[in-house]
């Protein structure tokens, strides 16, 4: 007996001895966690309960060069409800009260929140959505409403923030604001201005501490963020949203009348480079267009008519030809090696000279002015291309530009044709706006100016950088055959033989170049050849102002197909309405004077402006420059339509100064 219970003495102290060492065990390791390892624990624990969430800053605006907004970040606001941080007393003294006040501003009844807060106190809701997308202002008020005043413990405001971009102007010029997006991994997508400016626009994130609560949803902690955000400066761009919106709805019109595939258009100031306008329409299934595409910027094409521009330029300035060589279209057709050059006109034009050959956009003409000059040294041709900036990329900060073609002897693709079919834009390729710079730089005596979107960046009025203008090529040419281009492209359409003419109006000049290139044209099928009509040049002719090209893609061959009847149109009716609006670039054809002696003119319009006026003065009959000078010195603002000599004012004479403001001239 006395051996059985020392047995079992010893397994009770063996079963003791085990748990106290097992006790110990214990005791040391969460001594040893408290000690090392607690801080990482500590976090773990926080981490599944707490977290650190980023806030978007407010995106800078983009603007147009007066100011006009083209996109803008604009706040909104998300308020939820939780209903277990509340006192039974609070929400039954301030329930009702509060569900008025959302009625009031938000239209619901009041039965729809009086509704929701019961069922989110009942339910012990944490999380109850109560409003989305409220604007700033709507955001103060709903903070002030009962209880909710009582911040985010006692009275279960939640508040929850976001950044919406909106564009005034819809969808014009959409694609050439665009915009800059980042996924979850950090990767950024960049279109257009906002893309290519994100640097500036996008500012620097926030932080906000944020607790976890049921089913997964993250709650915000307090009413502070731990780091604010900082928003993005401002930027200027170069575009003019009155001749954005004029380029755009020319270029519409057309592309719906022709039923094309899609088109771009460009408008530049001539001095500067900087872009006034640039939109881009592509087709939908449904008929509809749309800025789908920055085909201005990114879509490299042959270019057709319009390169025999610089064709023109490289012989003369190697004077291989003068503008009176005598050239032989041979009946509109030449046949080189296994290929034919083919005019547009059957028959051909007979012998001209190389002035009328361009004019009359002559294929024959220059494909022989090329080969036969360049032939023995192929790559003179090509070299002088490349000397006047060609072939080249622009630099352009937006990403996406198209590379242009231009190849070297040698190269691959290059044979015995090819001097021939590069003279009139044939295998080389250009995108609308690297050909927009080379007769821009036509326009301003040589000199090659970058292509400009942005003016400066902005943190309020403070100008943080300002981008000025850039010279690509000081001088593509000589003087000398810059001034017989300049009078070629303005022979185009003025002379009655030239492929603009019917773009001729006697109020205002113009100076351009038409092209209309084949697509698809190695096919034999006739059914599957499709044209880009083109024309590029710029306005007024003597004195530019601006450049513009107009590119259409496909247009339905059923209805037209010539750059002169497709885009030349689009042309005019921009450099049309610019005139309109702009009367100081207007120019006066001496016909129009009536015999009146500029110097009478001029001496009668001194006499009126010397006079210091109280009353409106009678303008009519004055020339539309002189009169907007003199009302606007009076401090008036004039809007002037038509062009021309004054036929109405708006505001009768006598009427007195300090009642007006502003007075719309009528022009004929």
């Amino acid at each position: 007996m006395a051996v059985t219970e020392k047995k079992i003495l010893t397994r009770l102290y063996v079963v003791a001895g085990t748990l106290f060492l097992f006790a110990l065990a214990v005791m040391a390791k969460l001594v040893m966690i408290q000690m090392v390892d607690g801080d990482v624990y500590r976090q773990k624990a926080a981490n599944r309960t707490e977290k650190m969430f980023t806030i978007d800053p407010n995106r800078g605006n983009l603007y147009s060069d007066d100011g006009s907004l083209l996109a803008t970040s604009v706040s909104r606001y998300t308020v939820r409800f939780d209903a277990v941080t509340v006192s039974d007393v609070d929400f039954k003294e301030n329930e009702k009260a509060l569900s008025k006040a959302l009625s009031t501003l938000l239209g619901k009844p009041v039965s729809h929140y009086r509704e929701l807060f019961r069922k989110a106190k009942a339910n012990k809701s944490r999380y109850a959505l109560v409003a989305r997308n409220l604007d700033y202002s709507d955001y103060m008020a709903v903070k002030d409403f009962p209880l909710f005043n009582m911040g985010p413990y006692k009275g279960g405001l939640i508040i929850e923030q976001k950044t919406v971009r909106e564009h005034p102007l819809g969808k014009i010029a959409e694609r050439s604001v665009g915009y800059e997006r980042e996924d979850e991994n950090g990767y950024f997508t960049r279109v257009g201005l906002e893309g290519a400016f994100g640097q500036y626009l996008r500012g620097v994130k926030g932080k906000r501490l944020k607790q976890k609560i049921a089913k997964g949803q993250w709650k915000p902690i307090g009413m502070d963020n731990i780091v604010e955000p900082k928003d993005g400066y401002d930027v200027v761009s170069t575009i003019d949203i009155n001749i954005q919106d004029i380029g755009h709805h020319a270029l519409l019109k057309q592309l719906e009348y022709y039923k094309a595939d899609h088109g771009c258009v460009i408008v530049m100031e001539t001095a500067t480079g900087e872009i006034k306008a640039i939109s881009n329409l592509g087709r939908t299934k449904e008929g509809k267009y749309y800025e789908r595409l920055n085909y201005a910027i990114g879509e490299s094409h042959e270019p057709g008519s319009t390169f025999k521009l610089m064709s023109m330029v490289a012989a003369l300035e190697d004077e291989v030809i003068d503008t009176s060589t005598v050239i032989d279209t041979e009946k509109g057709r030449w046949k080189i090696y296994d290929r034919t050059v083919r005019d547009s006109k059957a028959g051909g034009y007979g012998k001209i000279s190389v002035g009328k050959a361009f004019e009359v956009s002559s294929n024959t003409a220059f494909a022989k002015i090329v080969h036969n000059n360049y032939k023995k040294e192929p790559s003179k041709y090509v070299k002088r291309l490349m000397e006047m900036n060609l072939g080249k990329e622009l630099g352009l900060p937006i990403k996406g530009e198209g590379k242009p073609v231009l190849r070297y002897p040698g190269d691959e693709g290059w044979s015995g044709i090819s001097l021939a079919w590069m003279s009139h834009g044939y295998e080389v390729a250009m995108t609308p706006l690297q050909t927009l710079t080379f007769y821009n730089a036509i326009a301003n005596n040589g000199e090659m100016v970058k292509p400009r979107l942005i003016k400066e960046v902005r943190e309020w009025n403070t100008t943080i950088h300002k981008f000025d203008k850039e010279v690509i090529n000081p001088s593509i040419c000589s003087e000398a055959t810059i001034g017989k281009v300049q009078q070629l492209l303005k022979n185009v359409v003025e002379k009655k033989h030239g492929t603009g003419h019917g773009l001729y109006s006697p109020n205002f000049s113009m100076a351009g170049k038409t092209g209309t290139c084949q697509k698809n044209y190695v096919s034999k099928d006739p059914d599957k050849l499709r044209y880009i009509s083109t024309f590029a040049g710029y306005f007024p002719a003597d004195n530019p102002k601006y450049s513009c090209i107009v590119v259409i893609h496909e247009p339905d061959k059923k209805v037209g197909y010539y750059g002169a009847d497709v885009s030349g149109p689009v042309f005019k009716s921009i450099a049309q309405k610019i005139y309109a609006t702009s009367p100081l670039i207007d120019t006066v054809d001496p016909t129009e004077l009536n015999g009146e002696l500029l110097g009478d003119t001029y001496e009668a319009y001194y006499a009126m402006a010397e006079k210091e006026y109280a009353k409106v003065p009678n303008v009519k009959g004055m020339s539309g420059m002189d009169a907007v000078a003199m009302l606007e010195n009076l401090g008036l603002d004039v809007e002037v339509i038509g062009n021309g000599k004054v036929k109405r004012q708006s505001i009768s004479q006598g009427t007195d100064l300090s009642k007006v403001r502003k007075i719309v001239l009528e022009l004929s």
